[in-house]
């Protein structure tokens, strides 16, 4: 059985995809088409703030697009050279909150300790920094999409920890998510029968085989010929 994911593909791992590897022990082949895509932005500003571990208390990652985003500006040959010899050890001396062990492992990949990560969500990450933290404390920096929800943000606020958020991405659709929809779909097109298949051709859409009567069984044949 074919199963499509709308999910980007898995970076940083060797061989396929954790998903694509998971459905098929399951005897599902599994089709990766990514629905988003990301623009970074305030590099420049986000840049200046990691220069300054010592304006906060630490730093909380909830997207593995927000690390991305660090990862973008460590780039930079200047501050790459300052990360590795002051900034990074500052920063670890200080707390770095995350969600999930995807984001966290690309963290622990800029050298930094992290905690948090087995919270599961925000929600449950905001209550650890809360019980962590104090409202005289300096802010917690909080690099984030545009579209980021405001429950962790909202729980800090009325907790008093402080917060200074820098959004650092913003989200739109994969600019190539339509056609690729449109070739999967394309690609093993079945109709029941000789009307459906007129009306889907109509549409656009390439119709693979027609079920030589409207049963479930005649159509299943019909698939099982054509794959």
């Amino acid at each position: 059985m074919k199963v499509l994911l709308l999910k980007d593909p898995k970076e940083g791992v060797l061989g396929p995809d954790p998903y694509v590897q998971e459905f098929a022990s399951l005897g599902l082949q599994a089709t990766l088409i990514p629905v988003l895509s990301f623009e970074f932005i305030s590099l420049q500003d986000l840049s200046k703030k990691l220069s300054h571990p010592e304006a906060y208390r630490g730093l909380i990652f909830t997207s593995p697009r927000a690390v991305d985003a660090v990862t973008l500006c460590l780039g930079e040959k200047a501050i790459s050279e300052e990360w590795n010899n002051t900034l990074k050890k500052q920063w670890n001396e200080k707390s770095i909150y995350v969600v999930g062990k995807s984001t966290a492992n690309l963290v622990k990949e800029l050298g930094l300790a992290t905690q948090g990560e087995d919270s599961g969500n925000a929600e449950k990450l905001a209550e650890h920094i809360c019980i962590k933290e104090s409202s005289n404390s300096l802010p917690l920096l909080f690099p984030c999409g545009a579209l980021k929800r405001e429950i962790l943000p909202k729980c800090l606020r009325e907790n008093n920890v402080p917060l200074e958020s820098l959004t650092v991405y913003q989200t739109s659709q994969h600019p190539c998510f339509q056609q690729a929809l449109s070739d999967y779909f394309s690609e093993q097109f079945a109709a029941i029968g000789p009307t459906t298949a007129e009306a889907m051709e109509t549409e656009g859409l390439t119709v693979s085989c027609i079920a030589e009567k409207p049963t479930p069984q005649d159509l299943a044949v019909s698939i099982r010929r054509v794959l």
